[in-house]
C-alpha cells in the first residue's frame, strides 16, 4: 500500500469524489502524530499541538459548523451534498482518505480528532490539475516522507525525498483555495498570494506563517539556521492579527469654535499580509473601523463614515439589519429571520466581502454560496481613506478635542457566535490598530 499514490480529484466548480476509491488506504497506513514526536521531531510535535492545524477538526467553532450547519444542510439539499464528505479533505484528511465519512464527533477521540497531522503534509506527492484547491492532493504514505530539505542525518525511521511544492506557497493553496458547489470562489487566500506584489517578490507563505530559525529538525540532527518552524500562525493568532493594518489619522484643522465643522480623513495602510485582510474563511470574518470624538468633559461622540458611492457599499456599513436566513435550511426553521448581519455599531465601515445563497441572501454557509459581493478588503500594501465629518454642537466643551480611531477583528459575527452558542473566544473583538489625534476647540 506505501508505494500506491491516491489522487484526488476536484471539479472546476463541484466538490467531487475522489477518482480512486478511498478505501484504497486504511488508517494504519498513517502514523499517528505521537509516532513522530515520540523520539525525533519533538519540537515540531510541541510546536504542531499549538497551532490550528491539529485543532482543525476538534475546533469548537469547526465542530458546530459541520455538524450542526453543514451536515443537516447537505441531507436536505442535493446540490450541496457532497460537503457532508469535502469539508474533511481540508479538515480530517486522513478520515476522508480512508473513507470514515462523517467522522466521529470529536469526543468519540477517533483518529478524525488528529485533524492536520505531520503524516497528512509530508505525504503529500502533487496535486492534480494546474490550480491547488478543494483538496485536490495526492498523496503517498509509507516510508518515504516529502519535505522541502533532507537531512544531513540518516533517519533509522523513514526517508526523505526532497520536494519543490513543499518550498512553496502553490502547496498551501490545495486547502486554502475553495469552491463552493455553485463554482464560486469562496476561499482564495493562496490565489490573493499568487496575485499580489509577495509573490512576485519571491515570498512564499511559508515565510510568514512557518518562520526561520535555528533550530534542529530532528534530535539527532543538526542546527540548522533557516529551520522552519511548525506554529502555523494566522488568523486566530491574535499576536498575528495586531498591526496588521497602520492607521493615520488627521482632521483638516488645528482648532475650532462650537458649531463648526470638522472634516476627519482616516488612511489605513496594510503593511504586513502577503494576500488580503481578511481572508480565509471571509465569510465569517469582520473588521471594522470605529471612530469616536471626546470633548475636554469626557462626552463620547460616535462618528458614521461618509459614504462613498460605490455598488454594494451597503454591505460595507453597519447596519441594524438581519441576515443569514439559509441556517434555517439545517435548524430546520422555515421561516427563519436570521440574526443581526452586524452586530456593531451602526455607521461603522467594514471591510469585507459578503457572501451570497442562491436566494440571494447574505449567509455565512461557505457552501451555500452562489455569488459573491463587492470586495472591500485590503490587498496586500493597499491604502484605503476613509472620512468622517463632525457637525462640533453648540455646547460642546471648550479645550481639547480628541478623535480616536480603533480597528477591530472578529473571527466571526458576534450574534452568529451567540445564536450557535459558540464559544466566546471565536467572536471575540481584537485591535488591530488604533490612532489618537486632536485639535484645540475655542470660544
Amino acid at each position: 500500500m506505501g508505494t500506491l499514490t491516491l489522487s484526488i480529484i476536484i471539479l472546476l466548480t463541484v466538490v467531487a469524489k475522489p477518482a480512486i476509491a478511498q478505501e484504497a488506504f486504511k488508517y494504519e497506513n498513517f502514523k499517528k502524530p505521537k509516532y513522530c514526536g515520540a523520539a525525533c521531531h519533538n519540537d515540531f510535535y510541541v510546536q504542531w499541538q499549538q497551532s490550528m492545524m491539529s485543532k482543525a477538526y476538534t475546533h469548537h467553532w469547526d465542530e458546530i459548523e459541520y455538524f450542526e450547519l453543514a451536515v443537516p444542510h447537505a441531507e436536505k439539499d442535493e446540490k450541496v451534498a457532497e460537503v457532508k464528505e469535502g469539508c474533511n479533505g481540508c479538515h480530517a484528511p486522513i478520515s476522508f482518505i480512508v473513507g470514515d465519512v462523517p467522522p466521529p464527533r470529536p469526543e468519540m477521540n477517533s483518529r478524525a480528532n488528529e485533524s492536520v497531522s505531520c503524516e497528512v503534509c509530508h505525504s503529500i506527492t502533487g496535486y492534480e490539475g494546474e490550480v491547488p484547491f478543494n483538496f485536490n492532493y495526492t498523496v503517498n504514505p509509507g516510508k518515504t516522507k516529502y519535505s522541502s530539505r533532507k537531512s544531513e542525518v540518516d533517519s533509522p525511521a523513514h526517508e526523505i525525498q526532497v520536494s519543490k511544492l513543499h518550498k512553496s506557497g502553490d502547496f498551501c493553496g490545495i486547502c486554502h483555495n475553495e469552491k463552493s458547489p455553485y463554482g464560486v470562489w469562496v476561499k482564495s487566500t493562496h490565489l490573493e498570494w499568487k496575485e499580489g506584489p509577495y509573490s512576485a517578490e519571491g515570498v512564499q507563505c511559508q515565510d510568514c506563517h512557518m518562520p526561520k530559525t535555528a533550530a534542529r529538525t530532528a534530535s539527532m540532527g543538526a542546527i540548522y539556521p533557516d529551520a522552519r518552524m511548525h506554529i502555523f500562525n494566522g488568523a486566530h493568532d491574535n499576536g498575528k492579527i495586531r498591526g496588521t493594518v497602520e492607521i493615520r489619522l488627521y482632521p483638516d484643522i488645528d482648532e475650532a469654535e462650537p458649531g463648526e465643522e470638522v472634516l476627519l480623513t482616516a488612511t489605513l495602510f496594510n503593511q504586513k499580509t502577503g494576500h488580503k485582510f481578511p481572508t480565509g474563511s471571509v465569510e465569517d470574518r469582520i473588521v471594522w473601523l470605529h471612530v469616536e470624538a471626546i470633548d475636554a468633559n469626557g462626552k463620547v461622540y460616535h462618528l458614521p463614515v461618509e459614504k462613498k458611492g460605490f455598488e454594494g457599499e451597503e454591505y460595507t456599513i453597519a447596519s441594524d439589519v438581519l441576515a443569514y436566513q439559509d441556517m434555517g435550511i439545517a435548524k430546520e426553521i422555515p421561516d427563519f429571520q436570521g440574526v443581526q448581519r452586524d452586530a456593531i455599531p451602526v455607521g461603522n465601515r467594514i471591510f469585507r466581502m459578503p457572501y451570497f445563497d442562491p436566494q440571494g441572501r447574505m449567509t455565512i454557509q461557505q457552501w451555500n454560496t452562489a455569488s459573491l459581493g463587492v470586495d472591500y478588503r485590503f490587498a496586500p500594501r493597499e491604502t484605503k481613506t476613509e472620512t468622517f465629518k463632525f457637525a462640533l454642537p453648540d455646547d460642546i466643551a471648550i479645550g481639547e478635542l480628541k478623535f480616536a480611531a480603533k480597528l477591530n477583528y472578529q473571527k466571526l459575527v458576534s450574534s452568529v457566535a451567540k445564536y450557535l452558542n459558540v464559544p466566546a473566544e471565536e467572536s471575540e473583538i481584537v485591535l488591530v490598530n488604533e490612532q489618537v489625534t486632536s485639535i484645540e476647540i475655542i470660544d
